[in-house]
């Protein structure tokens, strides 16, 4: 009976110790997102559930945050892993410009990018306007004061030799940009944002608005200058009265990291990522334009050599 006792309490002892051990190689990561109302944070629940689901004793959690420059912030300081942001404001915090005017955040690097968030360059329909050349002593809202969208304005007005000092300049918010136009105290406005974007469906069905492209030249300055853009095309039909396509230019939704975590980690949550787009497709409908080949388009800030190493593995990174 004794023996058995014993034996008994080496079993359990030894069962303890097993569950300890499962229990201490779980990984904790959380995966910074965006706003409850808005794309990011239930697409990023969406990426968490295929890691969860897919990769063992793991446990990522998609937290609601302030977005791209925080979510920034968050993965530099250890407060996160993994964030959505998007590619041009990573740049921004890479190099310390713009947004992050002398700010670099050094622990951060690149999984790869999602889908593209689209430039749309919107004005009325009686404005006469036909390319961002002709935005010259026009009323333009270039978004929110200090927002990713007033540094796109910028970029794409300086790809036509024009800066903010030639037109009449209004920081407003996308609803109210469209607003403006409809009712008259706006010749146009920027939006970046997925396609079709709310405000510019409104905007269309009630006043009607006018595509402006971005394209040749000018988009190849741009792209070439600023190696975040990709180019695009907004297809017709997407607004009311819009039946052809439109050249844009895009910044894209991206997958950040921070630089401390190893190797082996980032590069199975990469791949196993990548083969279960179909999973992330049913999740959310953003799923269907993700894929590898795009993951490597867009990117300014450095893959992290997890990623790297499945981009190689399948041809695409030399």
């Amino acid at each position: 009976m004794k023996k058995t006792q014993i034996a008994a309490a080496v079993l359990a002892a030894a069962t303890l110790l097993i569950f300890a051990g499962c229990k201490n190689t779980q990984k904790d990561y959380i995966l910074a997102t965006g706003g409850t109302s808005g794309t990011y944070y239930p697409f990023g629940g969406a990426i968490a559930n295929i890691w969860n689901t897919k990769l063992e004793n793991m446990n990522v959690t998609a937290q609601a945050t302030g977005a791209s420059a925080e979510n920034l912030r968050l993965i530099n300081k250890g407060e996160a892993e993994f964030a959505t942001v998007q590619n041009d404001v990573m740049d921004y915090a890479y190099h310390g410009t713009a947004l992050f005017d002398g700010e670099v955040l050094e622990n951060i690097m690149t999984i790869g990018t999602l889908y593209p968030e689209v430039v749309q360059i919107a004005v009325s329909k009686d404005s006469g306007i036909t390319s961002v050349a002709d935005f010259r002593g026009k009323r333009i809202s270039v978004g929110d004061a200090g927002s990713g969208v007033e540094f796109n304005a910028k970029q794409i007005l300086e790809g036509y030799g024009l800066s903010f000092d030639d037109i009449k300049k209004s920081n407003l918010s996308f609803k109210e940009s469209a607003e403006g136009i409809q009712n008259g105290t706006l010749d146009g406005c920027f939006i970046t944002a997925g396609v079709p974007n709310s405000a510019l469906q409104e905007l269309a069905f009630t006043a009607g608005l006018v595509l402006i492209p971005v394209s040749g030249d000018a988009a190849d300055f741009i792209c070439s200058k600023y190696s975040y853009y990709t180019q695009t095309s907004i297809p017709g039909g997407t607004y009311k009265g819009t039946d052809s396509d439109t050249p844009a230019l895009a910044i894209k939704a991206t997958l950040a990291v921070s630089s401390k975590l190893d190797e082996d980690t980032v590069y199975n949550m990469t791949k196993v990522l990548f083969e279960n787009l179909d999973v992330l497709a049913q999740a959310h409908a953003k799923g269907k334009e993700v894929s590898p080949e795009s993951a490597v388009t867009g990117v300014s800030v450095p893959f992290h050599p997890g990623a790297a190493k499945y981009y190689k593995e399948i041809g695409l990174l030399n």
